[in-house]
């Protein structure tokens, strides 16, 4: 999970998931979610991806997501 730029929040919680059952849905996931985590950690968006990029030692990348995720926010706003 990384924070995504919102621009009436501020950030916003969104999910990187690798999907191993073909029929998973975003609703699924943020339903599940929403079940373990107070109110303002409920998720708000799922973005399916093939693998979440590790370490050799087996560690989250999450930097390389959140800068993915800032690219993306960047251009969609310049556009």
């Amino acid at each position: 999970m990384i924070p995504k730029p919102d621009l009436e929040a501020g950030e916003v919680p969104k999910a990187f998931v690798v999907r191993s059952d073909p029929t998973l849905t975003e609703s699924d996931v943020m339903s599940f979610i929403e079940k373990q985590v107070a109110p303002y950690k409920k998720l708000r968006e799922v973005e399916f991806v093939a693998a979440i990029p590790k370490t050799p030692s087996g560690k989250i990348l999450r930097r390389e997501l959140r800068d993915k995720e800032r690219k993306a926010c960047a251009d969609a706003m310049t556009t």
